[in-house]
């Protein structure tokens, strides 16, 4: 495989969708991506049904690390929220995601309990303990190739230029990628990748406080990394309402609109062609 430091090296942009559970992550995976994104909102709402709200533990998220990394073959960077605690818990949770195949873990500045980053009423920590957050991170994975994905949350109450301050921290304290979340134009976009070296990473949620931009224009502002946390989850969600609503109205989902995965696709895409072959080679009847 190759490593995500690797891909960073190319000149196109990366682009990395949202994935949450084993569908989605197949299913993503099934278009060759060369990086996904296992999304904390996602896998919250998929796995609790519950709001990503400081409620997941790290328990919870590194079985969903473990089961997406093992599943795929792209890289894949996870959601580690603020590491579920102190610099301890942080430590235990590189290395727990390290260890179940994750290729980058991202963390951020928010105070525990954390909330999604285009929610508002988030607040950071100081910032001098975030620094010491990411030289935990950089001081505990066993390889270099495990990528450290610092995020500010400073943006929506304290502002662009505290947000900056801080990238430039966390990028002098080890941090391999930069996350300045919920830039709020394009114009303060091409701000941050004006101001930094480092690969910068841009996150396009349809409905949220950042304009979604084209890959074109996201490549030309600057950015190596696009996640679209979000996309597979309202397209899913959407598909479910209409056809629940058409189940509930009508009975049956003939006539229904809402496209259909092929059933022997999906099957295949779970795995049933190698149980058919394991059957076939060593069932005895």
């Amino acid at each position: 495989m190759t490593t995500l430091r690797k891909l960073f090296q190319r000149d196109e942009m990366l682009v990395a969708p949202g994935v949450f559970d084993m569908i989605s992550a197949k299913v993503a995976d099934s278009f060759d991506f060369d990086v996904l994104y296992m999304t904390g909102y996602g896998v919250v709402a998929s796995h609790l049904g519950l709001p990503d709200a400081g409620l997941a533990t790290y328990t919870d998220m590194v079985s969903r690390v473990r089961q997406i990394a093992g599943g795929v073959k792209a890289p894949l960077v996870a959601d580690g929220d603020t590491g579920y605690g102190g610099l301890l818990n942080l430590e235990h949770t590189v290395i727990g995601y390290e260890a179940a195949g994750a290729a980058a873990i991202q963390i951020e500045d928010q105070e525990f309990p954390k909330k999604c980053g285009h929610m508002a009423g988030r607040r950071v920590i100081p910032l001098e303990d975030m620094v010491q957050k990411i030289r935990v991170a950089k001081d505990t994975r066993s390889s270099d190739d495990f990528l450290i994905v610092a995020r500010t949350d400073a943006r929506t109450t304290h502002g662009l230029d505290e947000a900056l301050r801080r990238a430039d921290a966390f990028a002098e304290a080890g941090a391999d990628v930069l996350f300045v979340e919920s830039p709020e134009s394009e114009e303060e976009m091409r701000t941050i990748c004006e101001r930094f070296d480092l690969p910068l990473l841009a996150n396009m949620v349809e409905g949220g406080r950042t304009p979604v931009l084209t890959k074109d224009e996201l490549q030309s502002l600057g950015y190596k990394i696009a996640i679209f946390p979000g996309s597979g989850f309202l397209a899913i969600a959407a598909a479910l309402d209409a056809t629940y609503k058409q189940l509930k109205n009508h009975g049956s989902t003939a006539g229904s609109n809402v496209p259909f995965y092929p059933f022997a696709d999906f099957s295949s895409l779970m795995g049933f062609d190698k149980v058919y072959a394991f059957d076939k080679k060593y069932r005895q009847d």
